[in-house]
Parts: structure tokens; sequence; C-alpha cells
């Protein structure tokens, strides 16, 4: 066999090899928390088709679904409408750019309008951390800042995993005692209303 010809040189576990590598790379799944909230029009179908637009995402699996929690708003214009919002565990081999592409394409969606700062709106696809990931950029912080400040997002976070971390400021129930517990910063779990996971 002439072996300078390379269409006849075994060299296939190579190649074999690098294509498995990638493709693990590929479709390895990581744990990311999104936040969800509506302060605008119907909240609950709102946070109920954000969660189904998440669902029905290739390469992204919801694993948990928090309690909805009512709250006021915090900054922004005075008199704003009360917030739901909610909290959703999931596991996605879509790297974090591409998860907020995602999110931000749901917000569109339900037309979201940035025209005021912290202003109402439809919509908040929020993800507040991302595993083995820390970013700085300012379009993508992670974790999410301020998000172990606030109970709107600690308590149903808390809710739906119950053994939550927030990189850099430790355990999320212990975080949410320390603001004053579950209805720390007029936090309201609402019993009378749910979000439901697929079939």
């Amino acid at each position: 066999m002439n072996t300078s010809d390379p269409t006849t040189t075994p060299n296939t576990f190579d190649l074999e090899s690098r294509v498995d590598s990638a493709d693990t790379t590929l479709h390895s799944q990581r744990c990311a928390v999104i936040a969800l909230g509506s302060n605008l029009g119907n909240r609950l179908d709102t946070l109920q088709g954000a969660v189904d637009a998440l669902a029905d995402t290739p390469g992204l699996k919801i694993t948990a679904v928090s309690a909805v929690y009512e709250t006021e708003a915090v900054g922004g214009p005075e008199e704003q409408p009360n917030y739901y919002n909610a909290v959703v565990v999931l596991r996605t081999s879509l790297p974090p750019r591409d998860l907020l592409e995602r999110g931000n394409a749901i917000e569109d969606a339900f037309g979201r309008v940035r025209t005021v700062h912290w202003g109402p709106r439809t919509l908040d696809v929020d993800i507040l951390t991302y595993e083995g990931v820390s970013s700085d950029d300012p379009q993508l912080l992670l974790p999410h800042p301020r998000s172990h400040e606030r109970a709107f997002v600690l308590a149903p976070w808390l809710d739906a995993q119950p053994e939550a971390e927030v990189p850099g400021h430790g355990r999320v129930d212990a975080l949410l005692a320390a603001l004053g517990g579950p209805d720390a910063q007029g936090v309201k779990r609402r019993e009378d209303i749910r979000l439901t996971l697929p079939e």
C-alpha cells in the first residue's frame, strides 16, 4: 500500500476523536436560571407564554418553575402596576449569548418596548446565572447584578431551586433571610395562581 497517499493512510482514530470532542462540546448541557417579570397587560398569561416559548426552544429543557410572586415596582416611574415575578431553572446546550438572544426575542414577541429606564413592561426575561460562566460584558452581566439584593428575584428562585447559590454572594436562602425572609420588600407569594410546564 502506498503510505504517501493520504486517502489510504489510516488516520480515522484522530478524526473520530476530534469529531467526538466537538460533538460533546456542542451538546453538553449546563444549568441556567432565568427570571421572568411582567407588570402590563395580562401578567399571568404573559409569564405562561414566556415559559411556553422557552420550553419550545431547541437545546433547552426546563427543569423547574417557581410559584408566582407579586411585588411593587422597584425604581423607575412612580405609580406603576405591581409585577408578577417567577423564576425558571433549565438545562441548555445554548451558549449564554444565544440564550440571551432567545430571551430578547421572547420579550419582543410579547411587545416589550424599551423607552423608559425601569419603566413598566409587558415582559422581562433576565438570565440570573449560567453554570460556570461569569461575564462583565455590559450586554450580558453574569451573575445578574443586584439579584442578590432583590427579594422579588430571590424568593421565586429559592422556590424553584432550594439549594441555589448566587455566584460570589452565597446561598439564595441565606441572602433572602438577610433581607427579611420570603415577604421582604413587599413580596407576596400568590397561592391562587400558578405557572405550568407544557406537557
